[in-house]
């Protein structure tokens, strides 16, 4: 596979691949990243990419920021084309809206480790293996729905929609590119953020997201090689 045919989509400067990134170093990948927010361009089409991946973000899907729709419209025609997608929190807000479902305010925000729970099917298996459970990372104010013709893949106590297939990408509510550097970095720039939300459940302390860290961290990146695998096994 020539690398540079792999494209990470960074909407916000401060969202990076992070073990997204390393994974697909330590395979001697190097993909070509695109940060929106520094001026980054996308190509007008998904024509002679092998794989597309969207990251997360500050911004919402129903913000008026041209790049936003850029990307639902490469997500479309890479779709189209049969490249296969992943996107990341906002990344997964994106397909959903691409492919016409409605995103907006969630009945809670979640921020920290809590469990995922992953279909039994065969759609499920193809994505995630035969894991049925893991805790993965939360960092979201909005959610989606599903878009027509859409798969239900992963769902938890406080949000249904958790994952979605639809043709050729994956949708995710959830930060599954975390590593520990990523979470010390935000947890050290959100501090007021993580306090004015300390009496919500779903919202977890910013020390107790550390202690949980170490082994939240090993369930969620084994997760993710699996998921990445599956999405480079499509390219």
């Amino acid at each position: 596979m020539n690398p540079g045919r792999i494209l990470i989509v960074q909407p916000a400067r401060d969202d990076g691949p992070a073990f997204l990134g390393s994974w697909l170093a330590a395979r001697g990948l190097t993909p070509h990243v695109v940060s929106l927010e520094d001026g980054g361009e996308l190509p007008d089409s998904a024509d002679g990419l092998a794989a597309l991946a969207i990251l997360g973000g500050y911004m919402s899907v129903g913000d008026e920021i041209s790049t936003l729709r850029a990307t639902e419209v490469l997500i479309r025609d890479a779709v189209a084309r049969g490249v296969p997608v992943i996107g990341h929190c906002l990344g997964g807000q994106l397909i959903a809206s691409a492919f016409g479902a409605e995103v907006g305010p969630h009945a809670v925000p979640e921020i920290g480790w809590f469990p995922l729970a992953i279909a039994n099917d065969a759609a499920a298996r193809d994505w995630f293996g035969d894991t049925r459970a893991a805790t993965v990372y939360q960092w979201h104010y909005q959610s989606f729905a599903l878009p027509a013709g859409a798969v239900p893949l992963a769902s938890s106590r406080h949000c249904a929609n958790q994952a979605f297939a639809i043709g050729t990408a994956l949708a995710m509510q959830f930060h599954i590119e975390l590593d520990a550097a990523k979470l010390d970095f935000w947890l050290a720039q959100s501090p007021g953020e993580i306090a004015a939300s300390a009496t919500v459940a779903t919202v977890q302390s910013a020390a107790a997201q550390l202690t949980l860290a170490p082994e939240a961290l090993a369930q969620s990146q084994a997760l993710a090689a699996r998921i990445y695998a599956r999405w480079l096994d499509l390219a």
